[in-house]
């Protein structure tokens, strides 16, 4: 009960977050909801900085998809709407939802599964700073597979632009959770296990998502979990 009672401010502070993405039309409200329900096992799980860990990457996230989409209106006139379904919330957060569920039922391993939810976390900040911004600033685009050169936009084609952001997102993730922690050699490999999941997804892009086999929560969910599965091998290899 004491535990509830002190976990009350945080999650009325997530639902209040949550209205205002659905009044501001950056979430529709299924997946504002569904957004409060895994902040809140984050929470529980992992604590505050997984709960830092997770507004960091949404804040991430929207900044750079609002920039995206108003520069991509303003050069290619297109009209996509920057508001996310359940679907685009589970796809990030479900990873990190997971292991904090996990930490809920298993505390003596909640270290090792806090640095994967990070892990998870900086591979979905990686994915999306080089989607949005790779996309724009990318001068040359190749396939991640073939490396033959395609149009910028198509499933599981890169650029070196949008490949350097991606490392900057896993970075932001990394150096707050270092700071959280106080635990700088977390850094190196939070950044390894975030671009591992960021080329997991082009890869999963090129292959499986191009031929309809996956659809693109699908690739994002799995990258995230591939780049949690590399955060285990380095912890224990480091």
């Amino acid at each position: 009960m004491r535990i509830l009672l002190t976990a009350l401010p945080v999650i009325f502070l997530l639902a209040f977050f949550a209205w205002i993405t659905v009044l501001t039309r950056k979430l529709t409200k299924t997946a504002a909801i569904t957004g409060v329900l895994c902040g809140t096992i984050i929470y529980f799980g992992t604590g505050l900085i997984g709960l830092v860990l997770l507004a960091a990457f949404f804040l991430c996230g929207t900044l750079t998809t609002a920039w995206g989409r108003k520069m991509k209106v303003k050069l290619y006139k297109t009209d996509d709407s920057a508001q996310r379904d359940y679907g685009q919330v589970l796809a990030n957060a479900g990873s990190a939802t997971i292991f904090s569920s996990l930490a809920i039922i298993f505390p003596g391993y909640s270290g090792s599964l806090l640095l994967m939810t990070a892990g998870s976390f900086a591979s979905a900040t990686a994915d999306t700073l080089s989607s949005e911004l790779g996309m724009l600033y990318g001068k040359r685009f190749y396939n991640c597979l073939s490396w033959k050169k395609e149009t910028r936009g198509l499933d599981g084609v890169i650029s070196l632009e949008g490949t350097l952001i991606g490392i900057v997102g896993a970075g932001v993730i990394a150096l707050i959770y270092a700071i959280g922690n106080f635990a700088g050699n977390a850094v190196f490999i939070l950044i390894i296990a975030g671009q591992a999941g960021n080329l997991a997804d082009s890869v999963l892009g090129a292959s499986l998502e191009r031929r309809n086999l996956l659809n693109n929560d699908w690739v994002n969910f799995l990258s995230t979990l591939f780049a949690a599965g590399i955060t285990l091998l380095l912890i224990s290899v480091f």
